[in-house]
């Protein structure tokens, strides 16, 4: 099993609930994608960031195929314009 986890901080966080509804609403839709977690942070601390998502996949071409699939694409192509950058981590368990 490979995790998928991103974070996200945004310019404005009042971008990030329409972000994770539109992160959410690709469960489902990506057949590789076997699990999908979204969360939006409650601390807000310096070192806090806006979002979370965590998506689990059978492998590493599993997860590929999710970065690459149109669904995916659409919400990263919003993504990109609200929040410039991210950071990610992949495992395997």
């Amino acid at each position: 099993m490979l995790t998928h986890v991103v974070c996200l901080k945004f310019p404005d966080p009042e971008d990030a609930p329409e972000v994770a509804r539109r992160l959410s609403a690709m469960e489902g839709r990506i057949p590789s994608m076997r699990s999908i977690e979204v969360g939006l942070d409650v601390v807000r601390s310096g070192r806090s960031y806006d979002l979370v998502l965590i998506t689990r996949h059978d492998d590493l071409a599993g997860m590929e195929s999710y970065q690459v699939h149109p669904v995916h694409q659409d919400v990263l192509a919003f993504i990109k314009s609200k929040a410039p950058a991210s950071v990610a981590v992949d495992f395997e368990t």
